[in-house]
């Protein structure tokens, strides 16, 4: 399996062949978790800490899963208590980690480049759960892993992202993770909500939804970040569920069989209709929080194989 990288940092260091074995052991584990015994024992004998200074539900819970059913020892630590509170630099915090001797930290921090810093620090593995509006990695490849289960390929489809993309990491890592494995990936959403620049980033933009679904194999809703939002990007939610939320009638712009997806947590009646959320037959947002479980797990078996090939 080719995967050499020391960290899971972003997207953008992988080279598709990295992905590929990724997403290949991802599928195998995905197996291991709907069998009635779900352990392995990659990680035996190895300690996995979480460091969320931002709260989380699926990820922190995805890792924390991911992490006991392949064998760690695992440790959450609550950050939003913890002695960075205190006036704690993030380099005192990774020479108290080192101290500990972790082998996996899994980082999610609200400011751009905090993890990368940790992981100049640390001698550990590190893996990115989502830096400011930077990266999200594992979150793009478990969306990677949906879709080429669900469509029987990750390649040559055309994929619409829509939404906020301007604060969003899930967007910023799908694009380039879908970018890496030849895909067409449309940017949709209002002019307010599309960073300045991104026609340059190789996707194609749009303003009006209709178009921008035209012909799509897959729609990917992104969540109104109104936490990071300082101004009135949106006259309001009811407006912007009008104009750019996802209902049969805007859907069906999209192929007959166009899978519908959402990183979650969901705005029902702002960023999608609950219907087609809920739709079995076209929605695979379950799948996607099935998928997450799966990706940590390889994630973290294949660094873990790493630090062991360079222990020994």
């Amino acid at each position: 399996m080719t995967f050499r990288s020391r960290h899971l940092l972003g997207i953008e260091p992988l080279h598709p062949v990295e992905i590929t074995t990724i997403l290949d052991l991802a599928d195998e584990y995905v197996g291991l978790n709907r069998a009635s015994v779900k352990h392995a024992d990659a990680l035996t004998g190895l300690t996995q800490i979480n460091m969320f200074f931002e709260n989380s539900t699926r990820t922190q819970a995805s890792f924390e899963l991911a992490g006991m059913r392949l064998g760690a020892d695992v440790m959450n630590m609550q950050m939003q208590a913890s002695s960075i509170k205190k006036g704690e630099t993030l380099i005192d915090t990774a020479l108290t980690l080192n101290a500990m001797h972790p082998d996996l930290l899994v980082v999610r921090h609200p400011h751009s480049g905090a993890v990368d810093l940790l992981a100049q620090k640390v001698n550990c593995a590190v893996l990115n759960a989502g830096d400011g509006r930077h990266e999200h990695p594992t979150q793009a490849l478990l969306d990677a892993l949906t879709i080429r289960r669900s469509k029987g390929r990750l390649h040559r489809l055309n994929i619409a992202i829509c939404g906020d993309i301007a604060h969003s990491r899930v967007a910023r890592s799908n694009i380039l993770l879908l970018g890496k494995m030849e895909n067409r990936v449309r940017l949709v959403g209002p002019p307010t909500l599309i960073p300045s620049g991104a026609a340059d980033w190789g996707v194609e933009v749009y303003d009006n939804m209709a178009k921008g679904l035209e012909g799509c194999d897959v729609v990917m809703m992104l969540r109104l970040q109104k936490e990071r939002m300082d101004g009135g990007f949106i006259p309001s939610e009811r407006e912007y569920y009008h104009r750019y939320g996802l209902d049969a009638e805007k859907l069906a712009h999209a192929k007959e069989d166009a899978i519908v997806m959402h990183p979650g947590p969901m705005n029902r009646g702002v960023e999608i209709d609950g219907t087609i959320a809920d739709d079995i037959n076209r929605s695979v947002i379950q799948e996607q929080v099935e998928m997450g479980v799966a990706v940590r797990m390889a994630a973290m078996d294949l660094l873990a194989r790493n630090l062991r090939a360079e222990a020994a």
